[in-house]
């Protein structure tokens, strides 16, 4: 379901290697859901949220480090997307989660494959076009 395609690249190497990574995470996700065998998923998705929570606070910070270098000039834009998609993965309800499981990774899918694939093609792309 979570695939890095050719028309996701920024064509920056760095930028496009963490995008990959932020796919992966999301096709973890995606995996824990279809994994039938496991009743009480409940600390792999924690895990994945700290995860994905984690590697997108380097992520945005190398991303906007290297905005910075070109003097991109809609920084300050990519700046507030980044801190919006950092809070909204921080305020995750826990009690939420463990009340149905399979229900939460679903939303969890869904907010990370409309963002990732919006703010890329909409924002992320016109870094590279910059440098």
């Amino acid at each position: 379901m979570f695939e890095m395609k050719e028309e996701y690249k920024v064509g920056v190497a760095g930028i496009d290697e963490q995008h990959a990574k932020l796919f992966e995470l999301g096709e973890k996700a995606y995996q824990l859901l279809k994994d039938e065998y496991s009743i009480d998923k409940y600390d792999k998705i924690v895990a994945i949220i700290e995860e994905l929570r984690d590697y997108t606070i380097v992520h945005f910070k190398d991303e906007e480090d290297y905005m910075e270098s070109i003097h991109y000039k809609k920084l300050f834009s990519q700046k507030i997307d980044h801190e919006k998609f950092i809070k909204k993965i921080s305020d995750t309800d826990l009690n939420k989660i463990d009340q149905n499981q399979d229900e939460y990774i679903m939303e969890l899918l869904n907010f990370i494959a409309k963002w990732l694939t919006n703010h890329i093609i909409e924002k992320d792309l016109l870094i590279g076009r910059n440098n």
